[in-house]
């Protein structure tokens, strides 16, 4: 009688015991709606975790949180990254967002154009990594070939919205650029640019120029076919944006000595393309050389208001150029 007794002090405490931990675990420490940012680290203790919870307001009691967690298991369970916790969250849903890694995302405009430096400074001013080790793992060659890329990643971290949690490493954000190009690059515009006689490179080089000449949609298949006719003449491409790209610590004065210094991205002096991409081109633009507009243009000339002036004639190029350029210095 005194053993049945005892166990059934036992098991009431036991059962007071859980329903004191249940209570615990879905009373929020606060019911406002304050909210705090809370960086665990990896390999970060989680006594140390708590520590972080209680100093930010977000955990009351930290003894019974580390008891609940150990019940549930959860203590050793718990993600590296960057969490937006709020006052009302109670502690069960803490560990839970904790243990599944509902990490905060960070929101990053990759637009259309941009260089692989440039990308590297748009990361660096989010705060998700300095532009250093960006470029680092960016012009590794071993993880270029890793991807089964024979020549740059320039060209192919496609231009996007994306969303990164702090902690992500640079051959993460690669590795997703790369997936995304790949998924808007489909299997038809391979085809495609096989049936024009030009590999998948060819069409993300050309793409890239063309983003660089002009930023008004409707010309991008205007530009796309003075280059695609100038090519099939065997004539020179002659794009600044080219030249430009070739140059190191460009200062924004392109000048005829640079028109005239050979470099592998001087289309001035060399034949046919350049060896890769000057920029990552944006969809509009990929598409604007698989479907470039049909004529026989070979020339235009900026008219210093955005747009362009195209010509199928060098006569008449020459004309538009003293007209748009040559009047106006």
């Amino acid at each position: 009688m005194i053993i049945g007794v005892g166990v059934f002090g036992l098991c009431l405490a036991a059962a007071g015991t859980a329903l004191y931990l249940y209570r615990y675990a879905i009373t929020p420490a606060q019911t406002s709606e304050a909210s705090a940012v809370v960086w665990i680290k990896p390999s970060q203790g989680f006594s140390e975790t708590v520590a972080q919870l209680q100093k930010a307001g977000l955990v009351q009691h930290p003894k019974r949180f580390r008891w609940l967690a150990r019940l549930r298991g959860d203590d050793r369970r718990i993600r590296a990254g960057e969490y937006l916790v709020r006052t009302s969250m109670p502690p069960r849903a803490i560990l839970d967002a904790l243990v599944r890694g509902e990490t905060l995302l960070h929101r990053v405009v990759v637009p259309e154009g941009c260089t692989v430096f440039e990308i590297g400074k748009i990361l660096e001013r989010a705060r998700l990594m300095s532009q250093q080790a960006f470029l680092q793992a960016a012009l590794d060659p071993r993880l270029t070939q890793a991807l089964g890329l024979d020549h740059t990643l320039e060209g192919y971290l496609f231009p996007e919205t994306y969303q990164f949690p702090k902690g992500v490493t640079a051959e993460e954000v690669i590795n997703k650029m790369v997936a995304h190009f790949r998924s808007v690059f489909t299997p038809a515009w391979t085809e495609r640019a096989h049936a024009m006689g030009l590999t998948t490179h060819q069409v993300v080089t050309l793409s890239s120029i063309v983003e660089k000449e002009t930023a008004r949609p409707e010309e991008r298949p205007l530009i796309a076919a003075v280059f695609l006719n100038r090519l099939k003449r065997g004539m020179r491409l002659e794009s600044d944006p080219t030249v430009i790209y070739g140059i190191k610590d460009f200062d924004g004065n392109l000048t005829r000595k640079d028109l005239e210094t050979m470099t592998p991205y001087n289309t001035y002096q060399i034949n046919g393309l350049p060896p890769g991409p000057i920029a990552n081109p944006g969809r509009a633009s990929i598409e604007a050389v698989l479907y470039p507009s049909e004529g026989s243009h070979l020339y235009f000339v900026s008219k210093n208001d955005g747009s362009h002036h195209f010509s199928s004639t060098l006569r008449e190029h020459n004309q538009m150029v003293r007209r748009y350029q040559l009047h106006r210095r």
